[in-house]
């Protein structure tokens, strides 16, 4: 008899599925990095990272909430739920495509004419998401992450490519964002492909607020996670200038790749597969320490090796990056961990627990930066992993520790908002 629980299969294949996945589009990130190391000037890495940085911000507001819970919708309700979600989608979109491109225009009329035409390029990529969105939930809570997964390799691992046969032939910080505005076409046939679904023209429409209920704190999770990912650029760029940031970015990605792709890979699959627990103390704890058994031999190999392969790939003026590297990689542990207590926490509907978790750990790595920025790339790293580690580790232990009265509790999106979220059905007579 398995002494494993029936779902543990299933969850490690999803996760082997999209830890593949992330894993091409690193490996393939490895080429850029290779690449633009040896093709494009430090500042001009700079440039690209500051725009990358302002694009990424911003385009976690697309992480709302919304196919969240299109995933965990009664059956009852599924229609009119992804009707009004087709709706919001495109709302979400086409605000943020005109918001990043005021962005882009008032930079550019600052003075800042390469971020600001870079950043007004990326904002293109929006007005191709929402015509997917919806058919990649459904996708996902028919348990075709697999198929999402392959889409989702094919997509960012083709940008890659596209980034660095241009950055041998054009030289220019636009190649590292001009392929992903070409590829985004290619990630709409697909996903539309995978799981056709079209809004009915008489279709019922569900009511805003649940949605706003749940993914407003979901949307400032997002925003909160973006800025702890990219808000330490902007203070590099802004305190140390744009070769700075240039060698920062480099050591960063190549330093906590591991760590963001298997993160990302984790929340994407935790979520429908939690949803599916009847224990979720139990289940939390197995993901918690499946999580840290799949990802600590790598980030060993990757701490133990980054003096060896640093040079190797980047070329040897690199080469004094390579300590910061191996110090970042540590990062991936206590990120695991909390990305397995968030998924939990946003299956019980405590997302507002982890907003106010992710809060902190940003301001207070914002001010790691700037207080250990003067002492170099090498004390920014070790403020990094040590104040990440301290805080994630200190949120997650609670919960790993003793049930919440709350985890036992599946999630319902439509729980105390039952007269206005369900949608009425006539009685068999």
């Amino acid at each position: 008899m398995s002494l494993l629980p029936s779902s543990t299969p299933s969850l490690l294949a999803n996760l082997l599925a999209f830890g593949a996945s992330e894993m091409s589009g690193k490996a393939t990130r490895l080429l850029v990095v290779v690449a633009i190391s040896r093709t494009l000037s430090a500042e001009s890495v700079g440039y690209a990272a500051a725009a990358l940085a302002l694009g990424e911000i911003l385009k976690s507001l697309t992480e709302n909430g919304i196919g969240q819970r299109i995933i965990a919708a009664h059956k009852d309700d599924l229609e009119a739920i992804c009707s009004s979600a087709h709706r919001l989608f495109w709302g979400y979109c086409v605000g943020l495509t005109a918001l990043q491109m005021g962005l882009g225009l008032g930079l550019y009329l600052a003075g800042q004419t390469t971020v600001g035409a870079l950043v007004g390029l990326m904002a293109i990529e929006y007005l191709f998401m929402p015509a997917g969105l919806v058919q990649v939930a459904l996708a996902m809570r028919e348990d075709r992450l697999k198929r999402v997964a392959v889409i989702s390799a094919a997509q960012v691992s083709g940008a890659n490519l596209i980034t660095v046969a241009l950055a041998f032939a054009w030289a220019s910080p636009l190649v590292l964002v001009l392929p992903r505005v070409l590829t985004a076409p290619i990630w709409l046939v697909a996903v539309r492909r995978l799981r056709p679904w079209q809004r009915p023209s008489k279709a019922t429409m569900a009511p805003l607020r649940p949605f706003l209920n749940y993914g407003l704190p979901v949307t400032g999770i997002e925003l909160v996670k973006a800025l702890r990912l990219h808000a330490d650029k902007i203070v590099v760029g802004a305190l140390l200038g744009p070769k700075a940031l240039g060698i920062y970015f480099l050591a960063f990605n190549a330093g906590l790749s591991l760590a963001t792709s298997y993160c990302a890979a984790l929340s994407i699959v935790l979520f429908p597969h939690l949803c599916q627990e009847a224990d979720q103390f139990k289940a939390l704890r197995r993901t918690a320490g499946l999580s840290i058994i799949c990802i600590l031999p790598f980030v060993l190999l990757q701490a133990a090796f980054a003096p060896y392969y640093v040079p190797l790939l980047l070329g040897a003026k690199w080469a004094h990056i390579a300590p910061t590297v191996s110090i970042l990689c540590f990062a991936a542990l206590p990120l695991s961990i909390w990305t397995a207590v968030a998924a939990s926490l946003r299956v019980s509907r405590r997302p507002k627990v982890e907003f106010i978790v992710t809060l902190i750990l940003t301001i207070a790595l914002i001010f790691s930066a700037i207080i250990a920025a003067p002492y170099g790339l090498g004390a920014m790293a070790i403020a990094y992993v040590v104040t990440t580690t301290i805080i994630l580790l200190a949120a997650a232990l609670p919960h790993l520790t003793s049930p919440s009265s709350k985890t036992s509790e599946r999630f319902d999106p439509c729980l105390n908002l039952q007269s206005s979220c369900r949608v009425s059905t006539p009685q068999k007579r």
